[in-house]
């Protein structure tokens, strides 16, 4: 990165959005802080940009909604004073994801017995349907905590 900044292009090949997605994220109010412009016009992305979208790119690829990341980037662009508001999104969105993380440990779990099942019956040479032969594991109870 230079002193002027990163082009539009340069911030796409280096978070992994397109150039459009990039400016979608401009339009919706998803960036922490105002894009600056050079004299053409173009868009400089400045450091703290590009570490901003990265998380967006996480926020996302956890399923946060473009919503909740609109208002975490308003709430963050309008400074200190509201951190207990940002604390909260995020903490929502911590507990969505530890319930996503605890569906889909039971679903590895199932996935791992039917494998198994697949190995030894393929190892052993059985005959028959190995699925039908082993009893599908009973879902776990889980206890949510709220934060």
């Amino acid at each position: 990165m230079t002193d002027r900044g990163l082009s539009i292009g340069q911030v796409a090949q280096r978070t992994g959005l397109s150039v459009h997605a990039l400016r979608l994220y401009e339009r919706e109010g998803l960036l922490a802080s105002e894009v600056q412009r050079d004299g053409s016009g173009r868009r400089v992305y400045s450091a703290w940009d590009v570490e901003w979208l990265a998380n967006c790119v996480k926020f996302r690829a956890s399923g946060m909604p473009l919503t909740t990341i609109s208002r975490l980037a308003q709430l963050v662009r309008e400074g200190s004073g509201n951190e207990a508001e940002r604390l909260e999104l995020l903490r929502e969105h911590q507990r969505y994801i530890t319930e996503q993380l605890a569906q889909l440990s039971d679903c590895l779990e199932l996935v791992n017995v039917k494998v198994a099942s697949y190995e030894q019956h393929l190892a052993t040479g059985a005959s028959g349907d190995p699925w039908q032969q082993q009893p599908r594991p009973a879902p776990k109870e889980h206890r949510h905590q709220m934060g």
